[in-house]
């Protein structure tokens, strides 16, 4: 039997996963129309921008960076290549803590910065204040990590923006591909400390919030059968996001209405394609 693997102090799972789009005003009129309800336009003072889809503990965030800055390298590099899920921020509850403790695991953080936007619309307006630490490129296979500390949650997840016409409740579940399994798997247990667990498509990793799964390409299409996958591209990839809803039927009614292509799969979910959602794989389930 392993021993127990001490929990990576700091953080405490998936805070919200990061699909990088080049024309965000599309990509924005394709998630509402999958029945998601869009945050307003947010421009960075890096360049970027994005818009935001709310749950109750987590969210996705369609984002476009424009131009290369040394914050958001990786995901003016992804677009070069393909839009997709490029990133996945964690949450942070003490980045301090953090920052030492995956320093010490060789993954080579930044150092945490401060950060605040302005919220204007809404039920709730002022000013959010959030820390983030990036983690190296190089130590994370398939995505660019980062920790993501909200001090005004409040102003964040507005309650008006959490309803959704499709039924989405949150993130079940993001599923990488990658040749080799144990490696990847072995990265992110390493960085959340919690060893991975066998699953019929290859190994799980729990994170706290939605957990990660690390398939080879052909064992996630056979999960996913009859469902297009993200483009290949070189080394391993974030490539389906699991999205939890109240309601299966009405998830496959709105999808269908608004002129996708949802495929039923046998446990009775749905899933639209990837070339359809900028992508990534997504399953409503």
């Amino acid at each position: 039997m392993s021993l127990p693997m001490p929990p990576t102090p700091g953080i405490s799972g998936l805070d919200h996963a990061v699909i990088a789009v080049r024309d965000l005003a599309v990509a924005r009129d394709t998630y509402a129309r999958m029945g998601f309800k869009l945050a307003p336009r947010g421009e960075h003072s890096t360049g970027s921008a994005n818009h935001n889809i709310l749950f109750e503990n987590d969210y996705v965030e369609l984002l476009t960076v424009p131009n290369s800055n040394p914050m958001q390298a990786y995901f003016h590099e992804f677009l070069q290549q393909a839009e997709g899920m490029a990133g996945l921020a964690i949450t942070g509850t003490d980045l301090n803590a953090a920052y030492k403790a995956l320093h010490s695991k060789g993954f080579d953080p930044t150092r945490p910065l401060d950060l605040t936007r302005q919220v204007t619309q809404g039920s709730r307006t002022g000013t959010a204040k959030f820390a983030l630490t990036n983690i190296s490129k190089h130590t994370t296979p398939g995505a660019q990590i980062f920790i993501c500390q909200h001090f005004t949650r409040e102003l964040v997840w507005l309650p008006e923006l959490q309803k959704h016409p499709n039924t989405a409740t949150g993130i079940a579940a993001v599923a990488f591909v990658a040749d080799n399994v144990a490696y990847v798997a072995g990265v992110y247990a390493k960085l959340f400390g919690k060893w991975p667990d066998r699953i019929d498509e290859g190994l799980k990793i729990a994170t706290g919030g939605a957990p990660i799964a690390v398939c080879t390409r052909a064992s996630l299409q056979d999960r996913l059968r009859g469902v297009e996958l993200p483009q290949r591209l070189t080394g391993p990839r974030a490539a389906a996001l699991f999205i939890r809803v109240r309601d299966r039927q009405v998830a496959f009614k709105t999808l269908r209405e608004a002129g996708f292509s949802p495929k039923r799969l046998p446990d009775g979910s749905c899933a639209v394609d990837a070339a359809a959602a900028h992508g990534v794989t997504l399953v409503f389930g």
